[in-house]
């Protein structure tokens, strides 16, 4: 290994940002939590050390959604690859995925394989069960999760040829939820869902791009059939839906409330998600004011929710704010730290143990 190597992966692993084009258009709240430009468009996701590529139509991209190491042309999965014991100890993998969106519209009404589909019909290992934490709202924000009254795959079927001519048609199937800053649902595969309009989410995801949306338009978006069925058979891609899961228990089912693991005058941590919850990752939070932690869990991928401190350890010193995330390796749990004298607030992603 290089010298140079070896000091890339001996502290916190920074990356280039990483927004991903999407059909939907979104991203002015990340004017506020990234400093970007206050504007819609249509990479509305930034994919935070990602090494899942982007399932995107006609992309000729190879390395669309694989996150890029700060400072180098050097991928994450790559990385990994090479560095599989320093970086991850005894995992095989680091498998879990983690977005930032923000929604200007309603997007498709949607789902996600559970391990058994994808196995079957995308050749992975992987579902795509997820959790989102609203991290801010624009005016009227919501959610939909699990339908609103129960019906067939054949009453579904029907009613989705209907939102080729009008695209309302699916919306009243679905309960609707107004969110607010600071909530937590988890979306387990294979239950009806959509982002609504509004919505600037940390999402944490097993690591695939996989999403049966059979929803004609999106916004002023007609999408294509690959779009929608991602290659199936349009019955066999209704088959990836819980028909089960529908009513006001759905919307309970998702909800999750924060756990604390400690809480002391000067730091509040937090279990947002717990492997209790699913085994596919966990989800942490760290509210610390004017006191220093020390960053211990890892392999794992730290977000800044909030504020502003400063991160350090053998050879790192580096002004840490809202928006700035990084990856720390499963070598150096224990010599990194965060001290703030005002308030910062990290969320922790951790992979499946």
């Amino acid at each position: 290994m290089s010298e140079s190597m070896k000091r890339l992966i001996n502290k916190p692993i920074f990356f280039e940002r990483n927004r991903v084009k999407r059909v939907y258009k979104g991203g002015r709240l990340f004017g506020d939590f990234f400093g970007d430009e206050p504007i819609d468009g249509n990479k509305p996701e930034e994919w935070v050390a990602s090494t899942v590529r982007a399932l995107n139509k006609d992309s000729t991209d190879p390395l669309e959604g694989l996150s890029i190491v700060e400072g180098t042309n050097i991928t994450f999965k790559s990385l990994l690859e090479l560095y599989p014991k320093y970086l991850l100890g005894e995992l095989q993998g680091f498998d879990v995925l983690v977005k930032v969106l923000d929604s200007a519209v309603r997007l498709p009404l949607q789902a996600h394989p559970d391990k058994d589909y994808s196995r079957k019909y995308f050749n992975s290992n992987f579902g795509k069960t997820e959790m989102w934490l609203i991290l801010a709202t624009r005016e009227n924000a919501y959610i939909c999760f699990g339908f609103k009254d129960k019906l067939t795959k054949e009453e579904f079927s029907h009613a989705i040829e209907k939102s080729r001519f009008d695209k309302n048609a699916l919306s009243p199937l679905l309960n609707k939820v107004p969110v607010k800053a600071g909530e937590v649902y988890l979306i387990p595969s294979k239950c009806v869902h959509a982002i609504g309009s509004g919505c600037l989410i940390l999402e944490v995801q097993e690591p695939t791009d996989f999403t049966i949306q059979p929803e004609y338009w999106c916004g002023d978006y007609l999408l294509s059939d690959y779009e929608m069925y991602l290659g199936l058979d349009k019955s066999i891609a209704l088959d990836c839906f819980d028909y089960n899961l529908y009513g006001p228990e759905s919307i309970l089912r998702a909800r999750k409330q924060p756990k604390i693991i400690s809480d002391k005058p000067w730091h509040l941590h937090e279990s947002l998600l717990s492997y209790e919850d699913t085994p596919c990752f966990a989800v942490e939070r760290h509210t610390i004011m004017r006191g220093e932690i020390t960053l211990e869990s890892a392999p794992a991928i730290y977000i800044v929710l909030d504020g502003k401190g400063n991160l350090f350890g053998p050879g790192e010193n580096r002004q840490i704010q809202k928006g700035s995330y990084f990856f720390l390796p499963y070598c150096i749990s224990g010599n990194f730290h965060v001290k703030t004298e005002e308030k910062i607030q990290l969320a922790v992603c951790l992979p499946p143990r």
